[in-house]
């Protein structure tokens, strides 16, 4: 789906084509509820607030800016009514008060992007990122699952993107401290495999 073919989707719909919007969910709910999904892991829960998401979606349609892709703003709803829903339940699992904190680690960024990237579809990447507290699981998934800019990231989560890059440091860092954890294969060989992978990756 191109950004010019939502734009027109959009249009119709403000001008009062109810199937315009139908279509728009028909594109993106299965994207919306993925994201979702990740997050906040009852598949029930993820049901409802993606049901939120369109209807606060459709709600308020004249506020999307074209400037920015259909989908980006759509996440920026998913988003906020995610982390409500996680506030209301689990309020310390999505605080940011950390961010502004000095930086200590060493940033192996490339190289966490080619582990994480490839790993992602895998069981044990869907094990590991669930493990994350929800802050640092979504910005890995907007950065290497829906593939979003550093700018479309800063709109989703409406914050400066010089916080987008400290939050997505600290998930990588905390991602390669739980790949670490994780590496305890049946076999020696399978082990030696797994360390030297982790030795020159991470």
């Amino acid at each position: 789906m191109t950004t010019e073919t939502d734009r027109l989707l959009v249009q119709r719909c403000l001008g009062g084509d109810a199937r315009a919007f139908e279509e728009l969910l028909e594109n993106y709910k299965n994207q919306i509820y993925s994201f979702i999904r990740r997050l906040i892991e009852n598949p029930q829960d993820a049901e409802d607030q993606t049901q939120e998401t369109f209807i606060k979606a459709f709600r308020r349609l004249d506020s999307y800016d074209p400037a920015y892709p259909f989908i980006t703003w759509l996440f920026r709803i998913a988003h906020n009514a995610s982390v409500d829903f996680l506030r209301a339940k689990r309020p310390q699992t999505v605080s940011i008060d950390d961010e502004d904190a000095p930086l200590e680690l060493e940033d192996k960024g490339d190289c966490v992007e080619t582990a994480v990237s490839v790993k992602m579809e895998t069981e044990r990447a869907e094990r590991l990122l669930a493990s994350l507290p929800p802050l640092y699981r979504e910005i890995l998934l907007l950065k290497y699952h829906e593939e979003l800019t550093g700018r479309e990231m800063a709109e989703v989560l409406g914050i400066p993107e010089g916080t987008v890059k400290i939050r997505l440091f600290r998930a990588r860092a905390l991602m390669r401290e739980k790949f670490n954890a994780m590496a305890r294969p049946e076999t020696a060989e399978k082990s030696n495999a797994v360390k030297n992978f982790c030795r020159k990756n991470f």
